[in-house]
This record gives structure tokens, sequence and C-alpha cells, in this order.
């Protein structure tokens, strides 16, 4: 690891320190992550960074550790397997904390846009983009009246159905890197139609990250259409 990416690992795990913090003690943080109070208290605060082991701790193990937990906690799964994620996608502070976590997980670069499909999506896109500070692109089922141009994706699902998307033309230019995000990620259907707009408009797909997948079809189906990592943050069976 050369100086800017233990630089950049260090600030990743003050970023996850400083928002856990924020509904914690330094004694119930020094609990949950097994470091001192008094240094934890340094790290917040921006007197000393945290090593690079002690860095890795904190975004790979700890910070990854406690927002599974905490994620797991806030939904809820049906007798017929749906989700309701409700109370993650609308709550801004906790999805602050996803975006360290998920460069880490990734192993990614700050792209220079995030997309995903609306709605629910939309609210992690924007915490992303905010971390990363990126552009934070959206598709939608419709097209906008006032946009002349769009990037058009089209799959027929497995009902039959057709969907469409279509992100304006200016959201994200040819050459760009785009990270593709979204709250949930079950077939994978959405996530190769955002695959297919990344494409067509010419862009590299940086990675894919879910909140939540269910099963392992959607993951299995995005990465059979990228080189570029994908991953979850929860995993339900």
């Amino acid at each position: 690891m050369n100086r800017s990416e233990k630089a950049a690992l260090q600030l990743r795990a003050v970023d996850v320190l400083r928002t856990l913090k924020e509904t914690r003690t330094y004694e119930e943080l020094a609990a949950e992550t097994g470091l001192p109070a008094g240094d934890l208290n340094r790290y917040v605060n921006g007197h000393v960074l945290p090593s690079e082991t002690r860095a890795r701790e904190v975004v790979e193990d700890v910070g990854a550790d406690l927002l599974a937990e905490e994620l797991d906690a806030r939904i809820a799964v049906d007798e017929e397997g749906y989700v309701d994620n409700s109370r993650v996608v609308f709550d801004q502070s906790f999805l602050s904390l996803v975006p360290p976590v998920a460069a880490e997980q990734l192993g990614v670069d700050p792209p220079d846009a995030v997309l995903t499909a609306a709605t629910d999506g939309i609210t992690l896109a924007a915490a992303m983009s905010r971390y990363f500070g990126s552009r934070c692109a959206y598709a939608k089922k419709s097209r906008e009246t006032a946009v002349e141009e769009f990037i058009e994706a089209r799959q027929r699902l497995s009902s039959g159905i057709e969907i469409d998307y279509y992100l304006p033309a200016s959201a994200v230019d040819a050459g760009e890197s785009v990270l593709v995000v979204d709250d949930l990620i079950r077939s994978g259907e959405t996530q190769q139609l955002l695959l297919d707009i990344a494409r067509s408009a010419g862009a590299d797909v940086a990675g894919v990250f879910a909140l939540i997948a269910v099963g392992d079809e959607g993951i299995e189906r995005a990465r059979a259409h990228t080189d570029a990592p994908v991953d979850a943050l929860v995993r339900l069976d």
C-alpha cells in the first residue's frame, strides 16, 4: 500500500468512527470496537490518525460488522420473502456510515458519478456521492419532458413484462468512472439495466454495491455483466 492509499484508508476509518460517535459515548464506542476510549477521542477529534492496521480493522471488521448488525436489525422480511427496508433508506444519518465501508469492500477510487435507479436507491446514491465528491445520477422509468436526449435500457423480465429505464444523456460522459449502487439486489435485473446504461454512455464501471442482497442470483448476474467488483453489505438467504 502506497502513502496515498494508506492515508485514504486512515481517513475512511476516521469517518466511520466520527459517525458512530454521533450516537455513542466514547466508552460505548470503545466496548464495540475494542479500542481504548482515549485513542478514539484523539482519532475522532483529528489529533492523530489510526495506524494502518487499526484503520483496516475499523473499516473492514468493526465498521462493517457494526453496520451489518444495525442494518439487519432495521429490516423486516415477511413470510413471502419481501423485504421492508424503509427504516434504512429513509435514515440519511445511517446511510452516511456506508460509503467508507463500501469503498473499502470494493477497493474503488472515487468515481466521477454514482448511478442508481429511482426511487429507493436515491438516498444511498446521495450518501455515496457526498462522500466521494461525485455527481449523483439516477435512471427513471419515464422520460423527463424538458430533456431532449436520453440513454435508454430495456429488458424483458422473467414474467414477460418489458421495463425501460431512461437517464438524461448529460448525466454521464464517455470515459467517466461510474459506481452503480442500489438499496436491494435480488434478481439483478435492475443492476443489469444500470450496467447497460453505463455501457451505452461509454463510461467505465468502477463497481456495483447494494445494501442488501437477497440470495445469490442478483450478485452473480451483476458479476456476469461486469468485470468490476460486486458486493453487498448484508446478504439474506
